[in-house]
């Protein structure tokens, strides 16, 4: 594992890959010291914590801090709460962060404490094992609550993922959402949203169906989501499309599903088109329609003036009666 060059946030995506692939520790941008879960009684070196209690629990577990360098380390330790980037990466709350702070609204990374350890000296050569505590509200939810341990030296950053479980009834809800295609043929490419509607973080699958014009077409099989998603996030993902049709319009069924929650699905139309294609088509269709307006209001013009019954002629005006010449007085 290594830290992001800046404190503001730590990628505990790579933390997450780490766990996937063994990695015991997370390591600094410089070589020279490491942070991990102290050795448990398994053999098996643990990619992070793992915490599990009730409400109103006090649970326990130690850091190690390696100094494999020449010289001493001054590493300063924290909690922090994790989350989902838009994108769906994994990171935790910067230090001093206002959802971070105790209070209204803070997450799992305000009950994590090392007591008066929160700065440590390492020597060369040296392993230091620092206990902290996790204390649980009272009124904590049942679930997930994401967070991190965090281990800070000269604006390099290592954060070990904390999988804390409050005991109590979960649930697994995932919802697929905003569905659209964008290119066509092999540039297609699928954008989404995946809501966690449920109080446990979800590992989801993703399935692809669609129906063009002519029958089916090729979609995508049951795919894993390179995503962890953690309870309450939305995540904006996209994904290529390589059975996509260059010429057609479709009817997209998107089916999301993860370990005990329903499947979800949402459907979306689109019109797929070679590059280039949907400008022409859209000016060829403007002008179409113009076309199409010119001549039908010329026909109407010709309609009524046949149907306009003829106007009687006009009949001259009778003239004037010109004055008696008699000669007689008036």
């Amino acid at each position: 594992m290594r830290v992001l060059p800046t404190p503001t946030r730590l990628a505990v995506a790579l933390l997450a890959a780490a766990a996937l692939h063994g990695a015991p520790a997370a390591a600094a941008d410089e070589p020279g010291w490491t942070a991990g879960p102290a050795a448990g009684r398994a053999a098996t070196p643990r990619p992070y914590f793992y915490l599990a209690g009730a409400a109103g629990s006090v649970l326990e577990d130690r850091l190690t801090l390696a100094n494999s360098g020449d010289r001493e380390r001054t590493l300063t330790l924290r909690g922090a709460d994790a989350y989902n980037t838009p994108d769906g990466a994994l990171a935790v709350r910067p230090a001093g962060d206002g959802a971070a702070a105790a209070g209204a609204g803070a997450g799992a990374g305000a009950w994590i404490s090392f007591g008066a350890a929160t700065t440590v000296k390492v020597p060369p050569h040296t392993r230091a094992v620092v206990p902290f505590t996790v204390t649980v509200p009272p009124a904590a939810a049942p679930g997930d609550h994401p967070a991190a341990v965090v281990a800070t030296e000269a604006g390099h950053e290592a954060a070990v993922r904390v999988h804390l479980r409050v005991g109590g009834p979960t649930l697994a809800a995932l919802t697929v959402e905003d569905v659209a295609v964008h290119g066509s043929g092999g540039s297609a490419v699928i954008r989404y949203a995946l809501v966690n509607r449920g109080n446990v973080a979800l590992a989801p699958e993703l399935a692809v169906r669609a129906e063009g014009r002519f029958g089916e077409v090729p979609g995508r099989a049951a795919h894993a989501v390179p995503v962890e998603l953690l309870p309450g996030r939305r995540v904006e993902l996209s994904e290529p499309w390589p059975g996509a049709p260059a010429l057609d319009r479709v009817a997209l069924t998107l089916t999301a599903t993860a370990p005990g929650a329903a499947p979800a699905t949402a459907r979306a139309s689109a019109w797929l088109l070679p590059g280039g294609t949907a400008a022409r088509l859209g000016a060829g269709l403007l002008a179409l329609g113009t076309l199409a307006t010119a001549g039908l209001l010329l026909v109407r013009t010709r309609r009524t003036r046949r149907e306009r019954p003829p106007e009687p002629p006009a009949t001259a005006a009778a003239p004037a009666p010109e004055p008696e010449l008699t000669g007689a007085s008036r």
